[in-house]
């Protein structure tokens, strides 16, 4: 199906991949497999060092130039378009690897958006499924692109799609089945406002159809009339809720109740509520209360989500790495009360950090060390807060800085938490690297 999809796409048509990453790979070889497109280019700011002698290259600065001289264009993720080359502006059409994914394969989709939450909630659905023996691929934003897991789908087989917004920005097709967990300030120095970024995200389920089904979190419902689908409102302790988490350890469905496993390895009250959607999707796709349960028992968290990474110098350490925004560190500082420093701050995106400080203003975590570019920001506007706060406060240039100060002022036996609240690429590839460098540092 993707194959036949994507060569009436691509039959007699000029191709450009705009990016030459994993995804771009991805594409390059089931467009390969398909044919039938009349020439093919490759744009990419990077030199490639294997690159294809078949396809017309364009490197360096000006390679986004490239996208007015192709009738389709697949877009890689997280490429920021220049105003003059934005899809509106081109004779062209702009697409994506998920575009052309849920265009072969929407009925079969399930996919999961919001600012936090997606690759937990994506991984434990597919564990849970896996558990009660019902075919699924997982896939996506969470590192595998979809083009890879042709061969393994079925007409049986459900789709798992971790769904970030850098997938949905162009996107014009929206999946059968679609998840909306949360919104929060994110990606701005990408996306310039909130509100496109919002919009942006939406586009999970902009263009469903009836008969579809949408599992949206306030205050992301969607007005009257904005979506075709089946609302089904998600809450926290709110048992008119179609799907919610009540007292913290029970998940509700329509009616249904199951209570959550007292041994399950999943921290803080929002994995519980990410259960919670979990539940609701699983029973939907025929699993029993019993074998969701089972998933949930034995699934293990996602690296660098919330994590505990050992115990060195005294001190319990946790790793909360794939915190980049004031809502994750909230609640990762209220799942574990038992922190004694807190490790904050990395590259400034410009999102407001008032959530944050107004939360640290009453957290009784002794100790913040805020580190690198938005800790600097924030240290200055903690200026408007009280001295208190400010007390509490120490700022280090960097990571290793910041935790060389943490093994002195941390009390043994309490847990120091790095939940940076901020994106990593100032210094780092990503959240990962970030994460693994800050386990080194930990058993230093």
């Amino acid at each position: 199906m993707l194959l036949k999809c994507l060569k009436e796409m691509i039959d007699g048509k000029t191709v450009l991949l705009l990016g030459f990453g994993r995804e771009g790979r991805a594409v390059y070889r089931r467009i390969c497999e398909a044919g039938g497109f009349a020439s093919l280019g490759i744009a990419d700011a990077k030199e490639i060092a294997d690159a294809p002698e078949s396809a017309k290259l364009h490197i360096g600065e000006a390679y986004q130039s490239a996208v007015t001289e192709y009738d389709i264009i697949f877009k890689s993720p997280g490429i920021v378009m220049q105003p003059e080359y934005r899809p509106e502006k081109l004779k062209g059409r702009m697409t994506s690897l998920t575009e052309l994914f849920l265009t072969a394969y929407r009925d079969q989709c399930v996919g999961i958006t919001g600012t936090k939450g997606k690759s937990t909630t994506s991984s434990l659905l597919y564990h849970v499924l896996q558990t009660a023996g019902i075919p699924s691929v997982l896939g996506g934003n969470i590192g595998i692109p979809t083009a890879n897991l042709y061969e393994q789908i079925t007409p049986e087989t459900v789709i798992v799609m971790e769904t970030g917004v850098h997938q949905l920005e162009y996107n014009h097709v929206s999946p059968k089945t679609a998840v909306f967990l949360n919104l929060y300030e994110e990606h701005l120095d990408h996306y310039g406002t909130f509100e496109y970024y919002a919009y942006c995200k939406e586009n999970i389920y902009r263009n469903q159809l009836p008969g579809d089904t949408l599992i949206c979190g306030e205050p992301s419902l969607p007005a009257a009339g904005d979506c075709k689908a089946e609302v089904l409102r998600l809450a926290m302790d709110d048992s008119s809720a179609d799907v919610t988490l009540l007292h913290g350890d029970t998940v509700c469905y329509r009616g249904e109740t199951m209570r959550l496993p007292d041994d399950m390895t999943l921290t803080g009250v929002h994995n519980r509520y990410n259960c919670a959607v979990v539940y609701a999707l699983a029973r939907r796709f025929g699993a029993s209360p019993e074998d969701i349960f089972r998933g949930i028992q034995s699934f293990q968290p996602l690296p660098h989500r919330l994590s505990p990474v050992g115990t060195f110098h005294g001190i319990r350490w946790y790793d909360d790495s794939i915190s980049t925004a004031c809502e994750t560190c909230i609640q990762a500082l209220t799942s574990l009360p038992e922190t004694d420093t807190v490790l904050i701050g990395g590259m400034d995106r410009g999102i407001s950090y008032q959530p944050l400080l107004e939360y640290l203003v009453t957290s009784p975590v002794p100790h913040i060390i805020l580190m690198s570019d938005s800790g600097k920001r924030i240290m200055q506007e903690a200026a408007d807060y009280p001295e208190t706060l400010r007390q509490r406060m120490q700022y280090a240039a960097d990571l290793p800085e910041a935790v060389t100060l943490a093994k002195q002022i941390t009390e043994k036996g309490k847990i120091c938490l790095m939940s940076p609240a901020a994106a990593s690429y100032n210094v780092y590839q990503n959240f990962e690297k970030r994460g693994e460098h800050f386990l080194a540092l930990a058993m230093e």
